[in-house]
């Protein structure tokens, strides 16, 4: 059986410290401690598709999840990010474009609440399926330098080679929580290597695995629901959203992203 690793209801299922470095054979949702394991920070304006999606409802914003842009009005993010949220009056989160140093206003910020939010009616918390969902913003983003959508790839489309996976994420299992964005590239692996990691029967033709061998690099937990972007076509293209894996840059245990091929007619339609 599947464990939730939920912080915003504060269940915690603490796989990121203890419990997490046992062989639990449990997967833990990139989200909600508020880094990159093993990478770099990114330049402002550098990833200007990255979000940072925020809870209101405990005082100061709360960073729980990452999200990526798609057009003025509409991210894309995970449906475990989403879960046990209110989908018609979600006026107490809200995203940040053009973030960079989140404990630094830098003046390129656009802070928007959001009016709405759609997750795949196939989401699954126990097999971690169909796990992306869209966020409708209360007013449009403005495109700039440090704020713009990435594309979505054909459908159908299988990504290759290294690609980028940034957040705010910890930078290691229960680690520091630095404020400034990070980004790691990592390499994507196969299907068949992903199972033979995680068993036949935990990764889903609609997810996509990355990672290196030997670890070191990863997304982690607060990186939930950001981007995994992907260049094999000659330019940036939302491959993947951060979902789950087995702690955080293990060896021999990639991370596992939704693979966004798979769901672009659904968030063509539900963006419409």
């Amino acid at each position: 059986m599947r464990g939730i690793c939920k912080m915003k209801g504060f269940v915690i299922c603490l796989l990121v410290a203890g419990a997490c470095a046992a062989p639990s054979r449990k997967p833990t949702f990139r989200k909600g401690l508020n880094k990159i394991v093993g990478g770099d920070e990114a330049a402002p304006g550098e990833l200007p598709y990255q979000l940072s999606f925020q809870d209101l409802s405990y005082g100061d914003p709360w960073h729980f999840c990452g999200a990526s842009i798609y057009n003025e009005n509409w991210a894309i993010c995970a449906g475990h990010c989403v879960a046990g949220e209110d989908m018609n009056n979600p006026d107490y989160l809200q995203v940040v474009a053009g973030e960079h140093n989140q404990d630094i206003v830098e003046g390129n910020e656009q802070t928007i609440i959001l009016s709405k939010i759609i997750q795949h009616e196939g989401y699954n918390a126990f097999t971690v399926s169909n796990d992306i969902s869209v966020l409708q913003l209360s007013q449009p983003l403005t495109f700039n330098d440090y704020v713009q959508p990435i594309a979505l790839p054909e459908a159908g489309h299988t990504a290759s080679g290294d690609c980028i996976v940034s957040g705010w994420g910890t930078t290691s299992e229960g680690g520091n929580t630095p404020s400034v964005l990070m980004k790691v590239a990592v390499p994507i692996v196969t299907d068949e290597e992903c199972r033979d990691a995680y068993g036949a029967g935990e990764i889903e033709d609609s997810m996509i695995c990355a990672g290196l061998p030997e670890g070191g690099k990863d997304s982690c937990q607060g990186d939930s629901g950001g981007p995994f972007a992907c260049s094999d076509t000659g330019s940036p293209y939302l491959a993947g959203v951060v979902s789950w894996g087995y702690g955080c840059a293990r060896p021999n245990y990639p991370g596992v992203y939704t693979e966004v091929s798979y769901f672009v007619d659904w968030i063509m339609t539900n963006t419409a």
